[in-house]
């Protein structure tokens, strides 16, 4: 029966020419009327094990012994036992220091915008979160973040809502704001990745969105997906909030996946459609550095619907890791111009210490790494070096946002589980005002994350 419901509702959204919130809230029902209360997954055969459940949506785990309710034992002091439910909470700090050399060509492209690049040392972000695992049969996980946005001098709400938990269907399903699913790298915890920044191409979607999001990874198949709707109803205002409505999905498959050996081959395809908030949009993206100002910009433009399409693929083999995600955002208006924009990466990094980056199928996404001897013991931490090549194109028709590509070296140092530094080379040539100029960017960051 649960088929026949599945195949329906899949055959109901194809007839729609353009999406429908009835889709997802039929689907999203549909998960959570099934009649089964049955755990994530079988209880282990120790009775010591303990399971591990998805902490939000962005790669973080949840434990929980099977007897933890009848027996207290020595837990982390930022985790608590409680009656009806576990207690986590967390924090997160990013400070930059960077400086910039520029070109002639570069200086007389910034006075035409009119920005300054101005050496800084500044918090990038404070984050301070909250979360546990109710006490109930089937899992049911809360969570709620605070961040402090540096650059706006603002408090945000972050990641904040339920997981629910669908074995019957390989997944859960998070209710609240999160981020929305489109590309690895953007869903993955803000700490987490190998680079300071994502890309630029990535600034077109927004960190976050208020909705439910339905994730899941079946084993037999290696096949993982992201299927998500979202709306301003509640976020109408927030910096973030772009979009009245959109639609998410993210589907892919592991040809290679051998956790005992740290082997992944990761392919997904990322699509996304929405309704920019008043019919109009703009987009903007610094060049990779937090402290810099947004030097590719295409103003405001109108457009009634925009759709995105990206691939990702990701090869991981013990401490080497290769990867690349591409994509290209399209924007749509009945009484203008459409547009076209493209942009992506490619990118290898390379762990010279014994650890390994670990893959989470939970979420299909890379995790932090961990840090088997910190210098704070004695230890050296651990050593990874990273090259990126990364672009993106904001040219379109009467749109002139410019063009800009950069090159990254960089060496990570995980001095312990909670702090990383980063010493950050970059150089970039941007083609803007009819002109070509060039930037070199020098940037270390430091960063404290205790989760």
């Amino acid at each position: 029966m649960k088929v026949i419901i599945g195949r329906l509702i899949i055959k109901s959204s194809i007839l729609y020419k353009t999406p429908s919130p009835v889709f997802l809230l039929v689907m999203a029902l549909f998960l959570l009327i099934n009649q089964s209360h049955g755990q994530d997954q079988k209880p282990p055969a120790d009775s010591t094990a303990k399971k591990i459940y998805p902490d939000g949506t962005t790669g973080l785990i949840l434990e929980v012994g099977p007897d933890d309710y009848l027996k207290k034992e020595k837990k982390p002091p930022n985790e608590f036992e409680g009656t009806y439910s576990t207690f986590r909470i967390g924090l997160g700090y990013i400070a930059d220091a960077a400086t910039y050399r520029q070109n002639a060509a570069f200086k007389k492209q910034m006075d035409s915008a009119g920005l300054a690049f101005d050496s800084k040392i500044e918090t990038r972000d404070f984050r301070i979160f909250a979360s546990g695992i109710i006490k109930t049969k089937r899992t049911l996980a809360w969570k709620g973040g605070f961040m402090y946005d540096g650059d706006k001098k603002v408090w945000l709400l972050r990641e904040t809502g339920l997981t629910i938990g669908v074995p019957e269907l390989f997944g859960h399903v998070f209710i609240g704001r999160t981020k929305e699913g489109y590309s690895m790298v953007k869903v993955m915890n803000g700490h987490s990745p190998w680079t300071a920044e994502r890309q630029m191409a990535l600034d077109v979607i927004p960190i976050l969105a208020d909705g439910v999001k339905y994730f899941g990874y079946e084993p037999k198949s290696r096949v993982f997906w992201n299927l998500a709707y979202f709306n301003d109803i509640l976020s109408k205002g927030q910096s973030f909030s772009t979009y009245q409505w959109q639609y998410d999905a993210r589907v892919g498959w592991m040809p290679i996946y051998d956790k005992e050996k740290n082997s992944v081959l990761h392919i997904a395809a990322n699509l996304r459609y929405g309704k920019p908030l008043d019919g109009k949009i703009i987009l903007r993206s610094r060049p990779e550095s937090n402290p810099a100002p947004q030097i590719i910009n295409t103003g405001t433009f109108a457009a009634d619907h925009s759709t995105h399409v990206g691939g990702e693929v990701y090869y991981n083999k013990g401490r080497l890791l290769l990867g690349s995600e591409v994509m290209a955002h399209r924007f749509n208006a009945s009484n203008a111009e459409d547009h076209s924009f493209f942009g992506g990466d490619i990118f290898v990094t390379y762990i010279f210490t014994k650890t390994k980056r670990p893959y989470n199928t939970m979420g299909s996404i890379f995790g932090f790494i961990p840090v088997e001897k910190s210098v704070f013991k004695g230890g050296w931490g651990e050593w990874e070096a990273v090259l990126r090549f990364s672009s993106l194109n904001l040219e379109d028709g009467s749109i002139h946002g410019g063009k800009f590509w950069r090159i990254t070296p960089m060496v990570n140092w995980y001095m312990s589980k909670f702090v990383r530094t980063e010493f950050i080379y970059g150089y970039g040539v941007l083609e803007r005002y009819d002109m070509k100029g060039a930037v070199q960017i020098f940037q270390a960051r430091l960063q404290i994350t205790i989760n």
